[in-house]
This record gives C-alpha cells, sequence and structure tokens, in this order.
C-alpha cells in the first residue's frame, strides 16, 4: 500500500488503516446470504448472535450480526433484528428521491470486476456499469438496497492520480467558491 503524505492541518499523525466494516440492516439475513455468497461470491465469514437492551425501544433485543469479508480483512456487515419494530425504526423514514449516490465502493482488480459482471449476468440481479475515466464501476443493490459499487482502475492511473492529490484542497475551495468546472480529463 503507498503511503500519502498527510497535508490536511490537525490530521491525525497515524491515519486509520482500512474500513474495518460498513454496516447495514436487512429484513432477512438468509436472503442477503444467498445474494452475497451464492450470487457476489463473497464469503460469510463471522455470524454473532448477540442481544443488548436498547434504549430506543426500553428492552433486550435479539439480533444476528453477519459480516462478508474483503480481501484486506474489511468487510460489510449486517443486522438483523428479532424485532419488527426495531427494524422498522432503523428504516429510513423518506427515501431519497435519488438514491445512487448513497453506496459504498469496493477497488477489484479486472480480473474480479469480469467475474462480478458475469455472476450479475447469470444470476439476473439488475445492475450497471459506469465509466468514469479514473475508473471503470458496476454498481448493484442488496435485496434490501444497499447499493455497493466495484470499481476497477485503469493501468497508470497511479502517476496520473498524484496530481489530482496535491490539488484536492484548492480543488474543493474552488468548487466551494462557485467555479463548477469539471476537472476530471481522465474520459
Amino acid at each position: 500500500m503507498t503511503e500519502h503524505p498527510i497535508t490536511a492541518p490537525d490530521a491525525l499523525s497515524v491515519l486509520p488503516s482500512r474500513l474495518h466494516h460498513f454496516g447495514y440492516v436487512v429484513k432477512d439475513q438468509e436472503q442477503n446470504r444467498r445474494f452475497m455468497e451464492d450470487v457476489l461470491g463473497i464469503p460469510l465469514t463471522a455470524t454473532w448472535c448477540e442481544s443488548l437492551r436498547n434504549p430506543e425501544l426500553g428492552r433486550e433485543v435479539a439480533f444476528c450480526h453477519t459480516f462478508y469479508e474483503m480481501q484486506d480483512g474489511s468487510a460489510l456487515a449486517f443486522f438483523q433484528f428479532a424485532d419488527q419494530e426495531l427494524y422498522e425504526l432503523c428504516q429510513p423514514k423518506v427515501p431519497a428521491v435519488i438514491e445512487r449516490f448513497n453506496h459504498i465502493g469496493f477497488k477489484v482488480g479486472a480480473e474480479t470486476y469480469a467475474e462480478l459482471l458475469a455472476r450479475l449476468r447469470n444470476s439476473g440481479y439488475a445492475h450497471n456499469e459506469r465509466a468514469h475515466g479514473y475508473c471503470q464501476s458496476l454498481y448493484v443493490r442488496t435485496p434490501d438496497g444497499l447499493e455497493i459499487e466495484f470499481a476497477h482502475d485503469p493501468d497508470g492511473i497511479e502517476d496520473a492520480t498524484a496530481e489530482v492529490r496535491s490539488k484536492a484542497r484548492s480543488e474543493l475551495s474552488r468548487w466551494l467558491a462557485g467555479d463548477h468546472t469539471p476537472n476530471n480529463t481522465f474520459y
């Protein structure tokens, strides 16, 4: 893994090493398992069955917490509650009209990207692809609506992104000041 200099004022001296997990509430762990393992091929690596006092409900609630591991040890984690009321309280009251910007993205190599695309085509799950220039992305939703992106970086992108990294703060300031000129020259 390449280390990058920290240039932001008041930044941590050592950044977090990687994503540990991203948690999401599901209605049906088995339906989710079939999608994650049988369709995508991402293995279930841990199932934790727990019970905790939930302060919002004022009672003990049993839940099942599953983890599907990525190559770097990070994971997608899913909760299913044995309490329908808690499940309902964890759902957005008003879903976004445009939901596609709320997603989690994973970096994959070209071979894994091609395998995922073939698996999704064979399974019949709705999915879409998008060329961003700086990466090629494959998007799919879990049965409960979590959008997952699998992104493949083109060869040589590390050199090109070094310049982008050096200008990240000034580009953000420029955009926030009202200059909305696109700067993605990778298309």
